[in-house]
């Protein structure tokens, strides 16, 4: 694995000295966790952002709702 070296607020360095207490090995596996929970989270957002994004340009294009429409007749309800 690589390193990498950064600046944290105390607060932080508190927290990742309990690692122990909280069932990690060591501190790199809580940053490993943190980090991986953090990218999981932006990605929903952005995948969020994206299906409110082509909600707003379907609701303004009458031309695609009526597309919709019609691709739509004959199928089960």
């Amino acid at each position: 694995m690589a390193q990498a070296k950064f600046t944290l607020e105390q607060s932080h360095i508190d927290f990742l000295s309990q690692f122990k207490d909280r069932g990690f090995k060591d501190k790199s596996e809580i940053v490993r966790l943190a980090l991986d929970r953090l990218a999981k989270e932006l990605a929903r957002e952005e995948l969020v952002r994206s299906a409110e994004l082509y909600a707003e340009l379907y609701a303004e294009d009458l031309e695609l709702q009526q597309l919709t429409d019609a691709a739509l007749v004959g199928w089960p309800q």
